[in-house]
């Protein structure tokens, strides 16, 4: 199993000079993934795309995920095409985060008619089968679904499609079509939201003749990185702190070799500049991890 290794960027339109600067070094320093929220509703954002194009520019190993698009406002035949253009421009660079759609309030601002939590994840699912059939050449694509007539796929193979999924509707489709999910609410493999979530997964993939193994699990994983290891890693409600790169390393390694975890991206919290965490992660957890898991 390959176990990938990222972060979560800012996205702040005042940043735009450290965001590059810092995925450039994420990029020289070995790291596997760079993603980017996806919330255009909000104007001191960067939007995801139009960022991750850049990067995917600016580098040349890491691969960039937007985590998870925000699909009400990217709709799914055009979502595909641009999925399909990020991999070709970057050699397979790219991975398709996609998301149902949270923050209705929000969304509907943008002139996207808000639409019920049922529909939403039958738009989600579509929108994976969508991305698919549009992918690496073959016939003209009609879907009743969607309203595509008789459009030809691209020539490119399909990104891999990583879900941020929540309710059980959400993970069972997940379980059905996706390659990777990413637990919601920065939830890890000792949480309660891990356990009851992961088995719907499992048996969606299983009742499809998919492997449980076929979607792995990467996560969205926040916490500071100190130089001193600290008295508890984990809070009362038992949510990782962080710690020391040497804490960092033996709560990794747990989970890749004894929870079967395929990925973390970190999300950098504390006090400490997000660029000093960035090279802790990147320059000592990271390759002690690999080294552990081997």
């Amino acid at each position: 199993m390959t176990v990938r290794f990222g972060y979560g960027s800012p996205a702040d339109v005042r940043a735009v000079g450290e965001i590059v600067r810092l995925a450039e070094q994420a990029d020289r320093d070995g790291l596997d993934l760079f993603s980017l929220s996806d919330h255009p509703y909000l104007p001191d954002l960067l939007d995801a795309y139009a960022t991750l194009s850049f990067v995917l520019g600016r580098t040349t190993r890491i691969s960039a995920l937007a985590n998870v698009t925000n699909l009400p406002l990217r709709p799914a035949p055009m979502l595909a095409r641009t999925a399909s253009s990020l991999t070709a421009v970057s050699d397979g660079r790219f991975v398709l985060g996609l998301g149902a759609g949270g923050a209705w309030d929000k969304i509907t601002t943008m002139g996207v008619p808000r639409v019920s939590p049922a529909e939403a994840v039958e738009a989600f699912e579509q929108a994976m089968i969508l991305v698919r059939q549009l992918s690496g050449g073959g016939p003209a694509i009609t879907d009743p679904y969607s309203g595509v007539t008789a459009l030809a796929p691209s020539r490119f193979p399909a990104p891999p499609i990583w879900t941020g999924s929540n309710g059980p509707k959400s993970l069972a489709a997940t379980g059905r079509q996706a390659d990777g999910w990413i637990p919601g609410h920065a939830a890890d493999w000792l949480s309660e939201r891990y356990r009851w979530s992961r088995p719907i997964i499992d048996e969606a993939a299983l009742s499809v003749g998919r492997k449980p193994s076929d979607v792995a699990t990467i996560y969205n994983f926040p916490g500071r990185i100190t130089t001193q290891p600290l008295a508890k890693t984990r809070d009362g409600d038992g949510r990782w702190i962080g710690g020391s790169p040497a804490q960092w390393v033996e709560e990794l390694t747990s989970a890749v070799l004894e929870h079967g975890a395929a990925g973390f991206i970190l999300f950098p919290s504390g006090p400490e500049p997000f660029e000093t965490t960035l090279s802790r992660w990147s320059q000592e957890v990271v390759p002690a991890v690999r080294a552990a898991i081997g």
